[in-house]
């Protein structure tokens, strides 16, 4: 199980934590905003955290959608966390509805899943071999 360092660079700033723990527990830790938010209808906002951290090497970490504000039609982009990154942790919502959505400080406004990094090499190459899905995209299930 990887440590975090996690620096404070709020006083009001909450750690990241998991709602549920143990064997059968949560994928990624709840993030929480460290002031209060409106993020106006079809905009897009940058929610402080007031946290900075420090992945140990080979880790890194995604920003994921909270299902509770994903249903609402508010949802994160720009969700990779880095290795190296050490400033303030940012969550980028947008809000797909007609309609503002109030974000008091100290909501959940996202979730951190942390990620084992994996360096690939990438080589060129004139022909790719046969799948059963080959080309089959968007839709290509029937839904």
């Amino acid at each position: 199980m990887p440590q975090v360092a996690v620096k404070r660079l709020h006083p009001d700033a909450v750690l990241p934590r998991y709602a549920h723990t143990g064997p059968f527990g949560d994928l990624a830790a709840d993030l929480y905003s460290v002031a209060d938010m409106e993020v106006a209808a079809g905009k897009t906002v940058l929610v402080p955290t007031g946290l900075a951290i420090a992945f140990p090497e080979g880790f890194g970490a995604l920003v994921e959608d909270r299902s509770g504000l994903a249903v609402r039609g508010v949802t994160t982009l720009a969700g990779v966390i880095d290795t190296g990154y050490r400033g303030e942790l940012k969550v980028v919502l947008l809000n797909t509805t007609d309609a503002a959505v109030t974000l008091p400080g100290g909501s959940r406004v996202a979730q951190l899943r942390i990620v084992q990094r994996i360096e690939a090499t990438f080589l060129e190459t004139e022909d790719l071999d046969a799948t059963v899905r080959s080309a089959g995209g968007f839709g290509s299930t029937g839904q």
